[in-house]
This record gives C-alpha cells, structure tokens and sequence, in this order.
C-alpha cells in the first residue's frame, strides 16, 4: 500500500510541476501576446492530478484567477480528481485487505 501512496504522490508533483509551468507560459503568453495554452489542456491537467500545480499557478502568478466559468470548471474538476482518487484508494485498500485475509 505504500507504493501506491508513493507512486500517487510522485504523479501528483510532476503533473503539479508541469501544470504550473504551463500556467507560467500561457501568463508569458497573455503578456507579448503569444501563442496561448487552452483553458481545455489547463483544465485537463487539473482533473487528471495537476490542480495543486494549477492553484500555485492562479495564485503565484495571479493568472486565470478572475474568470469566474474557468474557476467554476476548475474546481469541478478538483472535486472529480479528488473523488477518483478517493474511490481508488478505498478499492486498493479492500483488495489489499482481501488478499490479507
């Protein structure tokens, strides 16, 4: 079971270091009027664990912080990734427990 929280904690801080480095570019973008990142990509890295990185991102460097229906499908996405991951863990866990037994 440790693996699993050590492997899930590895993806959570490379998804969340990417997440934050493309925040970084598409704020760069935004600034010298660039090629941007999508909000499709930013919120898929979100949902798939990215969303700490993402956060630091809003935060940090105060960008797509005000756009309410990108912070509304922010944190649905949030709330999903948390969800699988939760439902994940309790099913790891009831076949770890299983095979214990």
């Amino acid at each position: 079971m440790i693996k699993v929280y050590a492997g899930l904690a590895l993806w959570y801080a490379a998804l969340s270091l990417v997440t934050f480095g493309l925040y970084w570019w598409d704020k760069r973008a935004a600034m010298h009027g660039h090629w941007r990142v999508s909000e499709r990509t930013l919120h898929m890295l979100a949902l798939l664990g990215g969303w700490p990185g993402a956060w630091l991102g809003q935060h940090w460097l105060r960008h797509k912080s005000r756009k309410r229906s990108f912070l509304w499908v922010f944190w649905l996405a949030v709330a999903a990734n948390l969800g699988g991951v939760s439902w994940l863990l309790a099913v790891s866990d009831g076949l770890a427990a299983r095979i214990a037994g």
